[in-house]
């Protein structure tokens, strides 16, 4: 028999009782046990941040046999499939809109896994079935008892996102710009591939900072003092940007660095002294390259696109991986040969007389991104077939 238990904390399972739950998912950073520990232990979550721990897991007796990394949540920040036009319209209608629970990766809008599984199970489809819909039934009784007051699922794979669907989930959709290596041999097969004025305007952009001296270190040639760096860079930004120091703490960063070396990338700028004057820092999995903290102590003109996609591309390109996922926003990455792609959330709100107001404007919202992506595609920089 199948038992769930809420837990409040990753500690309270061993990383190879959770791991073992997302073994088929390509070394995606960001489900892993390491990974969320830190941003707990940190307190990049929980305490006074407005996330608190609340994974979804099932036990067979003592056994882990699925789990979904979860959140009570207390406002909408750091999520990225952003919800505040319903949050508004709750409290237009003086409707409680908060707490909700979020099966999502704490300021990470990067598509992954969101239920694990034992193997054995996830190849099963009538136990992949029979599993999902304990957790929904369980998430719905939730739902009716108040508890919270709704459920999302934040950039699920396409997958389990139709599964969702199925159970009573609502969709919605996001649209994000995927670097795609099409078999580069090097950075100039890549610009060969676009029009005569991108290839013009990023070979201009990348001279900019040529009297700049720019390293790629690995998460395992990067020491205490590289990481006080990277962590004033990180801050700087975020304070100049929004008046704080950002989602991710200091130590936070500190324990990522020593339990996650092998899948980080830090693309570099450094000073005449080899101090660290600007960075971008990488997750990395078996074919992914993840783009996800910038930042600088200093204004130089173009470093950005030469740190955050410049660097990365080379890096994918030499290492043989697939695709370079630079994080949210975009229309600067499509001009630069990111290619517009479809993302997922799936939701279930309590009924309340907004319920159908909320769906029709996921489908408006739908249709609208689109159309969007549609003309996004147009827009890419490459070379015309023949040209």
């Amino acid at each position: 028999m199948l038992n769930v238990r809420w837990l409040p904390s990753l500690s309270e399972v061993t990383a190879a009782q959770w791991d073992a739950l997302f073994t088929t998912e390509s070394g995606y950073p960001f489900c892993q046990h390491r990974f969320l520990l830190a941003l707990e232990q940190g307190g990049s979550v929980d305490g006074q941040t407005g996330w608190h721990s609340q994974h979804l897991t099932l036990w067979q007796d003592d056994a882990l046999v699925a789990a979904v990394p979860g959140y009570i949540k207390q406002h909408s920040y750091g999520e990225y499939l952003f919800d505040w036009q319903i949050a508004d319209a709750y409290r237009q209608f003086a409707l409680p809109y908060y707490p909700k629970w979020i099966a999502a990766i704490p300021f990470t809008p990067a598509t992954g896994p969101r239920l694990g599984m034992l193997p054995a199970l996830a190849a099963d489809t009538v136990a992949f079935d029979t599993i999902l819909t304990l957790i929904c039934d369980t998430l719905k009784q939730a739902l009716a008892k108040r508890q919270f007051y709704s459920v999302q699922w934040l950039y699920v794979g396409h997958a389990l996102h139709k599964k969702l669907l199925q159970q009573g989930f609502v969709a919605r959709h996001d649209v994000q710009f995927l670097w795609h290596n099409k078999a580069y041999q090097c950075f100039d097969d890549y610009l060969a591939g676009l029009n005569a004025r991108k290839r013009k305007q990023i070979r201009q952009e990348r001279s900019a900072v040529s009297g700049i001296k720019l390293v790629t270190f690995l998460g395992s040639e990067l020491s205490a003092q590289h990481w006080q760096a990277i962590i004033r860079c990180y801050q700087a930004t975020y304070v100049k940007r929004s008046g704080h120091h950002g989602y991710i703490s200091g130590e936070s960063f500190y324990q990522l660095g020593q339990t996650m070396s092998q899948q980080l990338v830090v693309f570099a700028a450094l000073s005449s002294d080899d101090n660290i004057q600007a960075m971008a820092l990488c997750f990395k999995s078996e074919d992914t390259l993840y783009g996800r903290y910038w930042g600088a102590l200093v204004d130089a003109d173009k470093l950005h696109f030469e740190l955050c996609y410049y660097q990365g591309i080379e890096y994918c390109i030499k290492q043989d991986l697939k695709y370079f996922d630079a994080g949210a926003q975009g229309e600067h990455k499509l001009k630069r040969g990111f290619e517009p792609v479809t993302r997922y959330g799936n939701y279930l709100f309590a009924d309340t007389p907004l319920s159908r107001a909320i769906a029709d404007y996921f489908q408006q919202e739908a249709r609208q991104l689109a159309l969007y992506r549609q003309q996004a595609q147009q827009a890419l920089p490459f070379k015309l077939t023949g040209a």
